[in-house]
């Protein structure tokens, strides 16, 4: 199994997926070595988000790939999942960290200077798994978040925590290397997957640049 913090980071999104179904690029992007998987659904119903949950969580427990839910504590915890992906405006991180235990994962987006000092405040050893820079560069897939980061914003926040640093928004294999090359431990994609036509290629060929 690949190290949870390290590698490969899905970000899913159905209006994505070209090729295949979903859970289809979700299994393949498992077969490729993906690290970590985190279904997103902005749209849907809470009980299909639940019914989606549990069906990847099946789907990913024989290749030991972390299932997270983005946002929703109350998905995590009915559906099994291992954790959440969690933004400056969902519930906060430590009231998630009582909710779902100390051994889920749990992630938190930086977007802003505040945002981390804010955090700073909070809690300077803050029992989080990974903080995400979002957005690195702009993208049509994640379109409620501040001004892009870019890759200054992966060497800063690389420069001020010792937590694992995921780098989302607009990644492709493009420009992978530049992101790990920065300080990123993780790429977090969606579309570079989602859209593959081979999903599986897709996540090796990525996972090979670490």
């Amino acid at each position: 199994m690949q190290s949870k913090f390290r590698g490969v980071y899905l970000v899913t999104d159905r209006p994505l997926c070209l090729h295949h179904q979903l859970e289809e690029v979700v299994r393949l992007s498992a077969s490729g070595g993906v690290s970590l998987v985190q279904l997103r659904e902005k749209e849907t119903s809470s009980r299909e988000f639940l019914t989606l949950a549990i069906h990847l969580k099946k789907i990913l427990t024989p290749f030991q790939v972390p299932l997270l839910i983005n946002d929703r504590v109350d998905i995590c915890l009915a559906s099994g999942a291992d954790g959440v992906h969690l933004g400056q405006s969902d519930l906060p991180w430590l009231d998630a960290r009582k909710l779902l235990g100390k051994n889920a994962i749990i992630g938190l987006s930086i977007e802003t200077n505040e945002d981390w000092e804010n955090l700073q405040k909070e809690n300077p050893n803050p029992s989080l798994d990974y903080l995400a820079v979002s957005p690195v560069f702009d993208t049509p897939t994640k379109t409620n978040t501040k001004e892009a980061l870019g890759l200054a914003g992966v060497r800063w926040l690389r420069e001020n925590t010792k937590l694992p640093v995921v780098a989302i928004g607009g990644i492709n294999i493009g420009n992978a290397k530049d992101m790990i090359q920065a300080g990123a431990d993780m790429i977090a994609v969606v579309s570079a997957i989602c859209s593959a036509k081979d999903p599986k290629e897709a996540t090796t060929a990525l996972q090979k640049l670490f």
